[in-house]
């Protein structure tokens, strides 16, 4: 995954800590906005390193189809986990269900690209979503959202990084 990955996770890295303010902590307002900071420092990052010269990350066209399948997928998991949740009158639940969703669907991009960071964003997605149903509300959307948060960011710096050395070694 390279800089335009890394947008598309920031952005969700952002609506996840937006989501936690809003759910977990009622805050309105302009507060919802500040998460967006994150997603536009990133995205400026992303800029740059989409304008370098040189050959960067490039998906095979096994890869491609993965990412399409399973961000296919997510789209579909997110909508049900979301109806799901609500019908039951657990709000708690949104936000590590939203995590347990957007952790599995990393996983067959991990696989079809044999790229194990994806595997360990995927895992710690997993992971946060399993915290935030066993602790106790508001406590684990907390946790459930700053994690999911926390991850995708990282994430996205660290293919920010990944398609600059690829672009900077082809230039």
């Amino acid at each position: 995954m390279g800089a335009w990955g890394a947008l598309i996770m920031s952005f969700f890295g952002a609506v996840f800590a937006s989501m936690t303010l809003y759910w977990q902590w009622h805050l309105h307002g302009v507060a919802l906005a500040v998460p967006f900071l994150g997603f536009i420092l990133i995205g400026i990052a992303a800029n740059h390193v989409i304008r370098m010269p040189g050959e960067g990350v490039k998906p095979s066209p096994g890869e491609e189809r993965a990412i399409m399948w399973s961000s296919i997928g997510e789209g579909v998991g997110l909508f049900l986990a979301a109806n799901i949740v609500m019908n039951l009158h657990r709000p708690d639940l949104l936000l590590p269900s939203m995590a347990l969703v957007v952790g599995l669907h990393f996983l067959p991009i991990a696989f079809a690209g044999n790229f194990r960071p994806f595997y360990a964003l995927g895992t710690a997605l997993i992971v946060a979503a399993i915290l935030g149903f066993v602790i106790k509300a508001p406590t684990g959307g907390e946790v459930a959202g700053l994690m999911a948060t926390g991850g995708l960011w990282l994430a996205a710096g660290m293919a920010l990084r990944r398609d600059g050395l690829a672009k900077a070694r082809t230039a």
